[in-house]
């Protein structure tokens, strides 16, 4: 029955909307609850998830961090002269020293062009088409060009440019070499009137020239207009030459790697002594940066799994908020929402097989340096931390400086067996197990209801409540018709009342 249907107590004197707001509060009892199921079903959803959410940025440290065997590889690098050498390391399991003598550095080839302009008092415009650039000392402008450049890797590169010299001008021709990508860089100088031309890397052909003018056609670009002599155009390019440990030997760059050491020569006619030492500075930060978020994490899940539930203190309805000052429905709220995920069995055993998998010894063929308390990692003995990790400063920088691929394998070991794997391999694995088992129970934010277990409980809650709230209205439209029809019926008797009344007091 429809709100503008319903008649209100006129003829009882009773607030009939009143009488059956109140008995349906007795019967909306049901619904409240399956309201309130809800709600902590969405709680403990969201609660895994947030869990997965810490549980990912552990194996994402993991992976960056002490799961990468070169973290552990990482070197200092002195140079005795830096204004000469500079270098840089990796992957390199041992220290070593270079002594090196820098006799000519890498230089670029470069070529320059004659002077372009016919009156040395009218230079040529370059932004104009050649053909109202200027007067050339020769027009000659032709219809293509081929250039062929030396490479950084020893090969050859060739490629054809056309020319429009009623369309393109000087500018133009230039950017089309500068973005070819061979390896050039063409300008015109307003000042010298003259166009340079450079490779971009450094390097000695030793065979030719470093840019070579292949042909021509239609005209004489490069030869003519632009007065290069020869069709070497550039052939300046030289090559870094150095002794390197009494090793006289060449590079085509200034910038190259000889053993895992990355070397930078920066002057020529000089010397400098290279020295590598293990970084314990940034090893160690590593491994910290590691027990750090580890012990964030579990204390994170031990939080989670120890929170007290108070159960009788269940999800607020919208009529008990209501009734509530915003602090103590605050307040409510965190009572309620405490202990959605306590004792849950899916996190408590994925804590305890990181703690096994911490605990246990690698094999890393160095019976000295195969588990953690060896290094100078332990557990605290706090019992209230749950099993956090604290580090023995000194003892872990000790480790580091005399064997850091032991201390290495430890953590980042790679194997097929469970006992060869260093322990970040091992946690990765367990964490992808636990955060697969939470995704079953709770999905992804992206999941729908219909993949995880308690998206389907949902599913289930949300059918239950809106068959109930169809039987709800139903029982208030019958509220509403029995409340009509004895307002309807007083009213009759009311009328019936007055008639008799008006018939008897008529008949004195």
């Amino acid at each position: 029955m429809s709100n503008n249907m319903r008649i209100s107590g006129l003829a009882s004197g009773m607030d009939i909307d009143k009488m059956v707001s109140d008995l349906m509060k007795a019967e909306r009892q049901p619904l409240d609850k399956l309201t309130q199921k809800k709600q902590i079903l969405e709680w403990q959803r969201d609660g895994y998830r947030d869990m997965n959410k810490t549980l990912k940025e552990l194996d994402d440290l993991l992976f960056t961090g002490v799961g990468r065997q070169g973290n552990f590889l990482t070197k200092k690098v002195t140079s005795t002269n830096e204004a000469a050498v500079t270098a840089t390391a990796s992957g390199l399991s041992g220290n070593t020293s270079a002594q090196i003598s820098v006799s000519q550095l890498a230089e670029i080839s470069t070529g320059i062009s004659g002077t372009l302009s016919a009156d040395p008092n009218a230079k040529i415009d370059p932004t104009k088409p050649l053909d109202q650039a200027g007067t050339f000392r020769d027009n000659s402008f032709g219809t293509s060009f081929e250039l062929k450049v030396f490479q950084p890797d020893g090969t050859f590169k060739n490629l054809k440019f056309d020319i429009d010299p009623s369309k393109d001008s000087l500018n133009d021709i230039f950017k089309k070499i500068n973005d070819s990508g061979l390896g050039v860089t063409a300008f015109y100088d307003s000042q010298t009137d003259k166009v340079s031309i450079s490779t971009k890397q450094t390097g000695d052909n030793k065979n030719g020239a470093e840019i070579e003018l292949v042909s021509e056609t239609g005209g004489n670009f490069f030869t003519k207009t632009l007065g290069f002599t020869s069709t070497a155009i550039a052939n300046t390019g030289k090559n870094a030459a150095f002794t390197i440990n009494g090793l006289a030997t060449e590079r085509t760059t200034n910038t190259f790697t000889i053993s895992n050491i990355t070397y930078t020569l920066k002057q020529a006619n000089s010397t400098a002594t290279i020295t590598t030492t293990t970084d314990t500075d940034s090893i160690f930060n590593t491994i910290k940066s590691f027990v750090d978020k580890y012990n964030e994490v579990i204390g994170k899940v031990n939080d989670k799994i120890s929170e007290k539930r108070y159960r009788d203190y269940p999800p607020l309805t919208s009529e008990q908020r209501k009734e509530m000052s915003d602090k103590e429905a605050e307040l409510w709220d965190e009572k309620a929402k405490s202990g959605m995920l306590s004792g849950d069995s899916i996190l408590s055993s994925g804590l305890a097989q990181l703690r096994r998998d911490i605990y246990s010894s690698v094999n890393t063929g160095n019976k000295e340096m195969n588990q953690l308390a060896q290094i100078g990692i332990k557990t605290t003995s706090d019992y209230l931390a749950n099993g956090k990790l604290e580090i023995d400063e000194t003892k872990l920088r000790d480790a580091i400086a005399k064997d850091p691929e032991s201390v290495m394998k430890v953590f980042a070991n790679r194997g097929t067996t469970y006992e060869d794997k260093g322990i970040a391999y091992r946690m990765r694995d367990s964490i992808d197990a636990t955060m697969a088992k939470v995704e079953l129970k709770a999905g992804k934010s992206y999941s729908t209801n219909q993949q995880f277990t308690i998206g389907k409980n949902l599913i289930d809650v949300d059918k239950r409540i809106s068959d109930l709230q169809e039987r709800l209205k139903d029982t208030e439209d019958r509220y509403y018709r029995q409340f009509t029809a004895m307002e309807t019926a007083i009213q009759r008797a009311n009328q019936q009342s007055a008639y008799l009344m008006q018939q008897f007091g008529g008949g004195q």
